[in-house]
Formats: C-alpha cells, sequence, structure tokens
C-alpha cells in the first residue's frame, strides 16, 4: 500500500513540476500541451527527485544517526515534505482565487489515445511478469532469458529494501565502491521495503517506464507531422526490430526442408553475429535492462523539450551554410535558461539511473545544438549535466568512472567501414539505411533531427567506456528507439496513398519486423512454465544472514549468481565474476584468492588472507568444487567455527575471527 502511495506521490509531484516548466513556456507559443504527456514525464519526474531525496536522507540517517530503520525514517521525511509543499502551494493558488491548474493550456487525450495507452501498458505489464513473478510457492521466478541480468539486479534491490546498503557497495563485489548505475534497483528495494512484493516492487514501474516512454516517444513523432496511427507503428517497430537473422535462418532450412519443425522447436535466439543469440538487439534487453526504459522516459523528455528549438533552424540559417548555421550571433540567444537548468539536472541527476541514456542525451542535443537556435540552452543543459555526473562519480566510485579510449568496428569481425556497414545490416536489416534514405523525403529540421538520433550509433563504434565493448549496444538499441519515430511517420505517410501504399506497406512491414517478431516467440517460449529458474523468497539461509549480517561483513562465497544467499542482500566477496569485471572490478585478483581460501589445505594461510581481505563469514555447499578441484571444508573448520548449517545440510556458514 505504501509503496503504490509513494509512487502516486511522486506522480503528482512531478507533473506539477512538468506543468509548470511545459506549459510556463507554452503560453507564450500559445499552445496546447498533451496531458499524457504531462503525466507520463511526471512520473519519470518525480521518481527521479524523490527517489535521490530519500536515497540522500537514508544515507544520512544510516551514517550520522542511530536511527534502525534509515530507509523509513527517509521515506516518512520526503513524503511528509512533498505532502506540505504541494499542499501549501494548493492553498496558496486557492487563496489567491486561481485555479490549482489551468486546463486551458492542456490538451486533453482522446479515447482511442487513452485506449492505446491502456493497451500498450497492459502489454508491457503482461512482459514483465510474465519474465519475473512469485509463484504461489513463494518462490521467485525467473525466465531463462533474463536470469543472469537479474542476479545482480535482485542482490542490489535487497541490499536496500533488506539491508542498510549505505555507503552503497555493489553486492556481487562487496567492500568496494559501487560503479554500475543502482538507482532503479534502489527504487525498487524501497518500493519492496514500503511493503510491496519484490516483483511488483521491479515490475510496476518498469511497466510505468515504458509505457510513459512510449507515450513521449509518440508526441515527438506527432512534432514530426505523424498522425495517431503513427505511434501504434512506432511501437511495433520499437518491440520487434528489424534483421536479416530470420530471412537467413529461413532460407538455411527451407534448403534443409525441415523449417516449420524448427521454426516449432526452437527456443534459443537465432544469431549469426557475436553475441546476437544473447538477445541483444531484441525486446529482451529491455526486460533485461528495467532502468534503460526509465532512463529513456527522462532522455525523451528532455529531446521533445528542444525539439521547438530545432525546429527554428530556417529562421537562422536561411539559404546559408552549415557554418553560417553554428556561428550566427541571433542561433546564441539564450531563450529559455531555466529550462535548460532544470533539464540539465534531470539528465545530471540520471546518471546512475542510466549513464548509457546520458551519454546517448548529449550526442543528440549536441546534433541539435549545431543547427539550433538557442545554442546557449544547449551549452547550459550540457555543463549542468556533466557538473551533476562528476560530482555524483566523485562521491561514489574510487578513481576513474570509465576507462575511455577509441575502439572502432565494436563487435563487427570486418572493422572496415564496408565491414561495419554489412554488419550493421546484418543486425537491423535496412532499418538505419532505409531511414537515411528518407532525407530528401524529409524538412531541413526533420533531416536534421535523424542525423542526431543516429549519433548514438557512430559513438558506438568508435569508442570504449568500459571493459566489455558489448555494452555499447545499448547506444544502438537507443538510437534505434528514437529512429523509430521516423518508420512511423513513413507508415503514416504511406497509408494517405490509399491501396497503392498499402502495396508498399504490407512487404515494408515484413522486412522490418519479421526478425523481431520470431524473437519475441523464442521469449515467450523461452520463458515459460518450463524454462525457469526459481529462488525461495524467505529461506532459512536468507533469514539467517539477514538476522546475523550486516552491511560491514563481507562474505565468501562460491560464484553465485542467483540464489538464496544473494537474494539476502549481503555482501560477496566475488559472486559471478562477469558481473563485476563488466563493471570495472578487477576479478582476477579477487579470484585467485577465492580459489586459494577454498582450495588451501593450511589454515594459517586461510586466516591470513581473510584477515587481509576483510571477509567475516565463509559459505561452504556440500560437495563444492571450483574450477574442478574439490574444496577443503576441513581446512575452513579447522580455522574458524561453524555458526550455521541449514536443515538440509547443503549450506555450513562459518565465522572468521580473529
Amino acid at each position: 500500500m505504501w509503496g503504490v502511495i509513494y509512487l502516486a506521490v511522486a506522480t503528482l509531484v512531478g507533473t506539477w513540476l512538468v506543468y509548470l516548466l511545459v506549459c510556463g513556456q507554452s503560453k507564450e507559443e500559445g499552445k496546447k500541451q498533451p496531458l499524457l504527456l504531462l503525466t507520463s514525464a511526471g512520473f519519470g519526474t518525480g521518481i527521479l527527485l524523490l527517489t535521490w531525496a530519500v536515497y540522500l536522507f537514508a544515507w544520512f540517517f544510516a551514517t550520522h544517526t542511530k536511527i534502525s530503520d534509515p530507509l523509513s525514517a527517509a521515506d516518512f521525511l520526503v513524503l511528509s515534505i512533498s505532502l506540505i509543499v504541494a499542499g501549501t502551494a494548493v492553498a496558496v493558488r486557492l487563496v489567491q482565487k486561481k485555479p490549482v491548474l489551468d486546463f486551458t493550456g492542456i490538451r486533453k487525450p482522446s479515447v482511442k489515445e487513452g485506449i492505446l495507452v491502456l493497451l500498450l501498458a497492459g502489454f508491457a505489464a503482461f512482459c514483465f511478469f510474465y519474465v519475473f513473478h512469485i509463484g504461489k510457492d513463494h518462490r521467485l521466478y525467473s525466465g531463462y532469458t533474463v536470469f543472469s541480468d537479474y542476479a545482480p539486479h535482485t542482490a542490489m534491490i535487497r541490499s536496500f529494501s533488506h539491508e542498510n546498503n549505505y555507503p552503497t557497495q555493489y553486492p556481487h563485489f562487496g567492500g568496494e565502491d559501487v560503479r554500475y548505475h543502482f538507482m532503479f534497483q534502489f527504487l525498487a528495494g524501497n518500493l519492496e521495503h514500503l511493503g510491496l512484493p519484490i516483483d511488483w516492487a521491479y515490475n510496476l514501474p518498469s511497466i510505468l517506464s515504458l509505457a510513459g516512454f512510449w507515450v513521449v516517444l509518440g508526441e515527438i513523432g506527432a512534432k514530426l507531422g505523424s498522425g495517431f496511427w503513427a505511434r501504434l507503428w512506432t511501437v511495433i517497430f520499437f518491440l520487434f526490430r528489424s534483421g536479416t537473422t530470420f530471412f537467413r535462418f529461413a532460407a538455411e532450412h527451407l534448403r534443409a526442408g525441415d523449417l516449420w519443425e524448427t521454426l516449432r522447436e526452437n527456443t534459443v535466439f537465432l544469431g549469426y553475429t557475436q553475441n546476437e543469440n544473447w538477445g541483444l538487439w531484441n525486446f529482451n534487453v529491455y526486460l533485461n535492462q528495467r532502468h534503460l526504459a526509465f532512463g529513456l522516459l527522462i532522455t525523451a523528455f528532455v529531446i521533445w523539450m528542444y525539439l521547438d528549438s530545432l525546429m527554428k533552424i530556417d529562421e537562422i540559417r536561411g539559404r546559408g551554410t552549415i557554418v553560417k548555421c553554428l556561428f550566427a550571433p541571433s542561433s546564441w540567444k539564450c531563450i529559455f535558461p531555466e529550462k535548460a537548468l532544470i533539464l540539465g539536472m534531470m539528465l545530471g541527476l540520471l546518471s546512475f539511473w542510466n549513464g548509457a541514456c546520458v551519454i546517448a542525451a548529449l550526442l543528440i542535443l549536441f546534433g541539435f545544438a549545431v543547427f539550433s537556435a538557442g545554442k546557449t540552452d544547449y551549452l547550459i543543459t550540457a555543463v549542468t549535466t556533466i557538473l551533476l555526473s562528476i560530482c555524483q562519480t566523485s562521491v561514489f566510485i574510487r578513481g576513474e568512472a570509465v576507462s575511455p579510449s577509441l575502439y572502432f568496428g565494436f563487435i563487427a569481425n570486418d572493422k572496415s567501414i564496408l565491414g561495419i556497414l554489412i554488419y550493421l545490416v546484418c543486425i537491423t536489416g535496412f532499418f538505419f539505411l532505409g531511414a537515411i534514405v528518407m532525407l530528401p523525403l524529409l524538412s531541413r529540421w526533420q533531416s536534421v533531427c535523424l542525423g542526431a538520433f543516429l549519433l548514438p550509433v557512430v559513438f558506438a563504434f568508435c569508442a570504449s567506456l568500459t571493459p566489455d565493448i558489448t555494452v555499447n549496444q545499448k547506444y544502438i538499441m537507443i538510437a534505434y528507439a528514437f529512429t523509430a519515430v521516423y518508420w512511423g511517420w513513413a507508415m503514416d505517410q504511406l497509408t494517405r496513398f490509399r491501396w497503392k501504399g498499402i502495396l508498399v506497406m504490407i512487404p515494408l512491414v515484413i522486412c522490418l519486423t519479421a526478425t523481431g517478431i520470431y524473437d519475441y516467440v523464442v521469449i515467450i517460449r523461452d520463458n515459460d512454465s518450463g524454462h525457469r529458474m526459481s529462488v525461495p523468497l524467505n529461506s532459512s539461509v536468507t533469514r539467517w544472514l539477514n538476522e546475523n549480517l550486516d552491511h560491514e561483513d563481507l562474505v565468501l562465497t562460491p560464484m553465485y549468481s542467483m540464489n538464496e544467499v544473494t537474494l539476502s542482500g549481503e555482501m560477496l566477496y566475488c559472486g559471478w565474476p562477469y558481473y563485476a569485471w563488466s563493471a570495472g572490478y578487477d576479478t582476477n585478483s579477487r579470484g585467485e584468492k577465492q580459489n586459494i581460501m577454498y582450495t588451501t589445505d593450511q589454515p594459517e594461510l586461510l586466516r591470513s588472507l581473510c584477515r587481509e581481505e576483510g571477509i567475516t563469514y565463509i559459505i561452504y555447499e556440500e560437495g563444492m568444487t571450483l574450477d574442478g578441484v574439490p574444496c577443503r571444508e576441513e581446512t575452513i573448520r579447522e580455522a574458524f567455527p561453524l555458526v550455521y548449517e541449514d536443515e538440509n545440510g547443503y549450506f555450513r556458514i562459518y565465522r572468521v575471527e580473529g
């Protein structure tokens, strides 16, 4: 109940702030702004601000007071302040005999718009609960295509809902800083702490974020001149990716004579390029990375706010050159400095929700700024974003947050220009290239907007910020999401030619969605009741760890992915190494020491390493091995006392003393 109240208050506060920002500007322009956009952006804005406030207060209470439940205290304080401020603002307007909300500047949604949003939200709800839910047996079920990513995410969620993870650490590499954007997981942890089951705590904000992003994306399309049905087409192209994979797969199995049988029985993603069979390019990414949809919601709103400046391109460029457009004095005039500052703050605060969205947003806004009026506004937004990002990084990360380097070619096998283009066609079909072909049909500002949307793709193929270059796929996915607006626009234009347009649309739609539709079939199959892993929600192991350990403890465990131990939210010395390695941690060093501690026959060496590494507890599993080498429980038993054994005799926990 309190979790729902939190979401409602955040949405109301955020909607009011967005209303003041958007409608305050629109009054000068005489425009009505869509209510669905205001509430969608309001949800994102309110969650962004209130969740940061809760986190900071909880951190303060945990580290500077003796409050036993700092998160509850922070929630109470933030919600109280929010309600008092909102109530005061309403009271002042009522005393002044002014309307609380001036609906003359707001466009209410039509019936068909409302129905479409409800259908999309329902579809998102089905997908998110299908892959992640609590069963009637009180076990947490995660589908095969998602559970690997959920392992670090659920551990982080539980580190807040069950533990006081302040200062915040990364549960799969405890005792260090936090280098992974964790605020969406904090939000889910807070919602669970407020009473929502973990599946609702994780799924509900995911649903609202994705549905909200689709709403704002549709409004971006509306500025391009698209009609109502273009919104649906945009979401369809967003959901079901383009690509050559399905057609190549179908051709191979047609020749082999087993196409229909293979299509019916297959439960893995198709792929002919590196890691494509991970589901790198399809809707599964949004099921895995819940914080990506929230980041896209904030990014889309910021982009929508700047589109009006871009639409004034003809006023500052005329028939001149790009140089004239860039250096024309009129183009540098500051138009809405307050708006620019607020949008910069929103992007800056997004850094530890989804850093890739922040970088992609700055790239897109840079593309806008070159040709737009109000370049100083863009500069204010960019500087504010970067300063806030640096401030957060200095607090959460020791050392360098990223390790930027030039890395040409992404994960294409052939890293020549031609090889990259072929690779891009393999993974996205003619989605991007076809959008470029549209350029002659677009107005000047629409062409610039499309070019800006493609800049994250260029970045993905030219630079690396993390040890794992594969994570650059997020920039391509972000560019794909925004470019889908143009294909929605194209479908809208084709319908105006009636049956001739429909004849062109049919093969286009098939080519643009066939691979993605089959990917979605695989998602359904590979996450059904026979393709899920499960973990008991509150096993005796989880309860014991929660009752006896705290944030200062560091636990030596096997290389856990997702189980009863990770669901306790405790800090692991070295969990599944890929998660920590891809975030920039030195997993090799800890992995070597982990092997030594579990396999040594010298108790004194074990004691020495545990003291050196700050380990306070050791978990041993019956018959466990590491890299094929049997672990020596007798050494652990000789060095430290046994403090817990589960009812099945499978888990045994030893406390490190001395």
